[in-house]
């Protein structure tokens, strides 16, 4: 099996092209603008995973006007390519952020959660996601993917992604600034596990199209995490009201565990022991 990866997010796609080898072609910018190349390599191809929720320029702020139009540009070159290619099977990689917080903890993110980008470049998302599932059909399958909140090293070997390596590069001055007021829940997922977990799907393509959240499928309650990593640094943690705009919430294990036939491996105190080694 053939993949192709564009929209290099330069953190999932690098360990998601380790997960799949020599079968996996990472697209340049230059190979996606090249009118003769895009179209040979997807000949080629069976599946062509594009990640879709952050802006094209990193460097840009997510709430950026201009982030909307830069998404739908790049990313109409990949999917009218893709429709003139049958047998492609379709995958986009975003986040949680098109959905609300959910108001409770017992509410889940599922393939049936309510819509409700929450900043423009989750709106850019959600316009490539409808885009796609408008022309998904039996020769054309489309599954979307939105993975919870990820944590792990970037392959340059930089500052760590997520809340957790947020949380450990404050602790180095004595003390650490948790949003929201402790209670809150995170579903926080290791970005090796996700590449895992996408690779797994990309195996068996969806009869046309689906919708796929996938995380740990369990929450972290935010004091129990600032706990450990006192416990681990002697930082004290500092508790902000404000929640800011993290995504709590849980992803909805069983019906993520009926798609994705791996599990999550790597624990939040891996997680944390990681953040800490990499500061």
């Amino acid at each position: 099996m053939r993949v192709a990866i564009s929209g290099d997010d330069g953190f999932i796609a690098h360990y998601l092209n380790e997960e799949l080898g020599d079968d996996c072609q990472v697209l340049t910018n230059e190979m996606i603008n090249d009118e003769n190349i895009l179209p040979a390599i997807l000949a080629s191809c069976n599946t062509i995973i594009h990640f879709n929720g952050h802006p094209p320029d990193q460097k840009m702020d997510r709430s950026n006007q201009d982030v909307l139009r830069l998404m739908r540009n790049n990313a109409k070159i990949i999917l009218k390519s893709v429709q003139e290619h049958q047998g492609i099977h379709l995958v986009l990689v975003g986040s949680l952020r098109v959905h609300p917080n959910p108001r409770g903890e017992e509410e889940y993110y599922s393939s049936e959660s309510p819509l409700s980008p929450r900043d423009v470049a989750a709106e850019g998302q959600l316009w490539v996601e409808e885009y796609a599932l408008e022309y998904a059909m039996d020769t054309h399958p489309v599954t979307i993917i939105r993975t919870a909140n990820v944590q792990g090293i970037p392959p340059d070997g930089g500052e760590g992604h997520g809340v957790v390596h947020e949380l450990c590069r404050e602790a180095c001055f004595g003390f650490f600034s948790v949003p929201g007021t402790g209670e809150e829940v995170k579903d926080m997922i290791h970005v090796s596990d996700v590449a895992r977990m996408i690779a797994s799907i990309i195996q068996k393509p969806p009869p046309t199209r689906e919708t796929v959240a996938i995380g740990c499928g369990q929450g972290v309650r935010m004091n129990d995490l600032a706990q450990i990593i006192s416990e681990a640094t002697g930082s004290s943690a500092q508790y902000n009201s404000n929640p800011g705009d993290e995504v709590w919430g849980i992803v909805d294990g069983w019906e993520m565990s009926q798609r994705v036939e791996v599990k999550p491996e790597i624990s939040i105190q891996e997680i944390i022991q990681e953040a800490i080694a990499n500061i």
